[in-house]
């Protein structure tokens, strides 16, 4: 493997983890069962992580990511299934991948693709689809619905054999296409499916993805757990100083309702009187009726005893959490995060306005 960039370490794994679940906002998986295949991945001795200035221009670059609801559960997953996913894009397609990409941020999504490119020899580039987690998968897919002429393949892998819910599908078609098909898929395999999907060259990838979002995720992670060596106040202080957010509410969650329809947690919390609501992850925040903030805006919630950041699948009555925001503008975020039709898809769900709040 290249010897540029940076080598992916135990000690960065933590931060990403720290890091990746406070920016996935309420969704991005769990870094629990992040850590359990990361760390497989970091004991390869030259795991790493390059700029997207590092590979060609014409180098293929591959995103990985997980599809489901993080709620559903009955919900398997197997180290194999990560790599499973290449190894079926390779087996039916005629390229070379050049470097993996991971779709969002979040416990999982942002160490995904940190074991694929481990065992097969690649690097991971620094250029996330989305700087945050998002809930469908258009958005984590670098506007590539919009290029009329673009006919994407997916290959994903899930499900628990012993079941009898173990999938694997690959998928040709457009983005909305296929992407619906791996939802559907995710379902039948208990909940969660591994993807390998979008092959894109880098000259695309450096117009239409978040550049640098895995390093970010990274430093967001070190300034939370060095303010968490003193205490949980200080690191939430800490995380909203570097991300220059600012906390919401502090309190015993005294309402919360979660739903899991169609491939999606859906449902609302409140705490102290701000009312969130969630697909996935956390859409908006409101108190006595003043919106304070909106998606893309980052919203999460943060364990007040432990210090564990919250995601939504994790939230629970009683549990006493910091909520906190951080603006867009302080994101690293994906030019899909700004297109008005993908957010009213999202407007549906919560019964919240979105699009006006883009301004």
């Amino acid at each position: 493997m290249d010897k540029k960039g940076i080598r992916l370490t135990k000690e960065l794994l933590d931060a990403a983890l720290a890091g990746g679940t406070i920016l996935g906002g309420g969704g991005g998986g769990d870094a629990k069962k992040g850590r359990k295949f990361a760390e497989i991945a970091v004991d390869y001795d030259d795991l790493r992580l390059l700029p997207i200035e590092a590979v060609d221009e014409d180098a293929v670059l591959l995103t990985a990511s997980l599809v489901g609801a993080p709620n559903a559960a009955e919900q398997y997953m197997a180290a194999k299934d990560l790599v499973r996913t290449v190894e079926i894009l390779k087996k039916n397609c005629d390229f070379t991948i050049g470097g993996i990409i991971t779709n969002e941020q979040g416990g999982e999504a942002t160490v995904n693709g940190w074991l694929q490119a481990a065992v097969l020899g690649i690097p991971v580039i620094d250029a996330p689809c989305n700087g945050r987690a998002h809930p469908t998968g258009v958005m984590g897919s670098m506007n590539l619905h919009k290029q009329a002429d673009y006919r994407t393949v997916q290959a994903c892998a899930g499900g628990n054999p012993e079941a009898g819910s173990r999938v694997e599908c690959y998928f040709e078609g457009t983005i909305e296409h296929t992407s619906r098909l791996v939802r559907m898929a995710s379902i039948e395999a208990g909940g969660l499916v591994a993807v390998a999907r979008n092959p894109v060259k880098a000259s695309y990838a450096r117009e239409n993805c978040a550049l640098g979002g895995v390093s970010h995720a990274i430093e967001t992670g070190k300034a939370f757990l060095k303010g968490l060596e003193h205490s949980v106040e200080a690191a939430v202080e800490s995380v909203c100083g570097f991300l220059g957010g600012r906390i919401l509410a502090k309190g015993k969650v005294d309402a919360f309702s979660i739903e899991t329809t169609g491939g999606f947690d859906v449902g609302y919390a409140s705490v102290d009187g701000c009312e969130l609501t969630f697909w996935n992850e956390y859409a908006t925040a409101e108190k006595d009726g003043e919106r304070l903030a909106t998606f893309p805006d980052l919203i999460m919630t943060i364990n007040a005893v432990s210090g564990e950041p919250v995601t939504t699948a994790m939230m629970e009555t009683g549990l006493d959490v910091y909520v906190i925001a951080a603006n867009r503008e302080n994101l690293k975020l994906a030019p899909t995060m700004f297109e008005p039709e993908l957010l009213r898809e999202t407007e549906k769900v919560i019964g919240k306005n979105l699009v006006s709040y883009l301004e």
